[in-house]
């Protein structure tokens, strides 16, 4: 090491002294998160790191205490004085289900002193193969030692320990330092986070969840765009048994990971479909049933405080979704309604249901509404007015009043059951 990166090795350990952490803070694990869209938010941006701090609070339930401080725009730092290792490891695979949040870290915090600094970086690499390299940056620019040669000094402490090779272009292994304010935080891998924004930032909607593959995948896409959502099952019941409820609650217990407070309300509506099919819609029938749905799921809505529907509807992926009849859909509401899988090929939907865990489950045998009293053709090109006609004498306005009030609520959450000023907080 030269002469010139000795001296500033030794002014960054004279100026660390009096903000040292204590022998039991020394290494201590926390969980460092990187920030995403909310960074760019300018002038609104304090309201988007309000909402996520309190959904990171709401994800941590149950947990220790943990204490939370922002840095700067893009960094939040998670500390758990009272934890384990096994309980931080716990709070930073929670985070990476929070919305907003783009890589979750697990790092060792230290002092500002750069012996305190290498003697992590040296035990984090001890069990690692292959090339290395340090990345560093200050985030306090007051300390002595520059980026560069802080790396340069940690980076050959590593190699002199463990003679790993350096490879500065294309590491097997990454060691990282950030340099903040009080304190330097060290690490070496990383969880990818959900990305978007904090979930209640962009209101709150209604899904209709069937046992399906797509609809639970539309749910966490709008979630991801600060979408706080309730789910609606239509279940064939008296005709069928539960197990679509059963579905669906496991569906929703398992996207409760990216929100707090899930709410499953399941409405019997084997009847309602038994008078569509005495009606003599019969090619008619798929559409006009999903009219229906939508007419219940508006009449629930506003007392959910719900301001858009949203379904899993894929163009062209089934008959019954041709432009005419998603256009023949649009019409039986009033509220807009919002299909996030609208160009999406039922690969790529297959794909992100696998990722976010719910593809095994849609995949469990069941008997749903939809497969109910199914017509042998459906209409691919449903005109408006023909179904006007029949909601009209059917009074599907009613109808779907009368079923709203029939729906049955329940809370699958993820978590366990929450306390009660956790989950009026997660409803806001």
């Amino acid at each position: 090491m030269s002469a010139s990166l000795d001296s500033a090795a030794a002014a960054a350990r004279e100026e660390s002294a009096d903000v040292r952490p204590s022998g039991s803070e020394l290494g201590e694990l926390c969980v460092l998160m990187k920030l995403g869209e909310i960074v760019l938010k300018g002038s609104n941006r304090k309201l988007f790191e309000r909402r996520l701090h309190n959904n990171i609070r709401a994800a941590a339930r149950a947990l220790p205490d943990i204490r939370l401080s922002q840095r700067g725009a893009g960094v939040i730092i998670l500390r758990m004085p009272g934890g384990s290792d096994l309980q931080v490891a716990e709070l930073g695979e929670r985070m990476s289900n929070v919305m907003g949040i783009v890589w979750v870290h697990l790092v060792r915090r230290v002092a500002k002193d750069v012996e305190s600094v290498t003697d992590i970086a040296v035990r984090s690499t001890a069990e690692r193969t292959g090339s290395f390299a340090v990345r560093a940056r200050r985030r306090d620019k007051r300390f002595p030692m520059t980026s560069s040669e802080l790396a340069g000094y940690v980076g050959a402490r590593i190699k002199e320990a463990h003679g790993l090779p350096v490879d500065l272009k294309h590491p097997e292994n990454t060691v990282f330092i950030e340099v903040d304010k009080d304190e330097v935080f060290v690490f070496t891998d990383g969880i990818p986070g959900q990305g978007g924004l904090p979930i209640g930032m962009s209101g709150r909607g209604l899904v209709l969840m069937s046992g399906g593959i797509d609809s639970p995948v539309a749910a966490h896409r709008m979630m991801r765009r600060g979408l706080k959502v309730d789910f609606l099952h239509f279940s064939g019941m008296p005709f069928t048994g539960p197990e679509s409820i059963y579905k669906a609650y496991s569906l929703v217990r398992q996207l409760d990971r990216f929100q707090v407070g899930s709410r499953l309300f399941v409405v019997p509506f084997g009847k309602a479909q038994q008078q569509l099919k005495s009606s003599g819609m019969e090619r008619l029938q798929i559409i006009a049933q999903r009219r229906l749905m939508l007419k219940t799921a508006e009449a629930m809505a506003d007392n959910l405080g719900a301001a858009a529907l949203v379904t899993g509807d894929a163009l062209g992926q089934v008959s019954s979704q041709t432009l005419t009849n998603i256009t023949a859909l649009d019409d039986s509401v009033d509220l807009p309604i919002l299909r996030p899988l609208i160009g999406m090929d039922k690969a790529e939907i297959m794909d992100q249901a696998r990722r976010i865990g719910t593809l095994a489950i849609s995949e469990l045998p069941d008997e749903d509404c939809c497969t109910l009293l199914t017509p042998r053709q459906v209409e691919t090109a449903a005109k408006i007015g023909d179904l006007r006609q029949i909601e009209k004498r059917l009074d599907a306005e009613e109808l779907a009043e009368y079923l709203a009030t029939t729906a049955q609520m329940h809370r699958p959450s993820f978590l366990g059951a929450a306390e009660p000023a956790l989950e009026t907080a997660a409803r806001r």
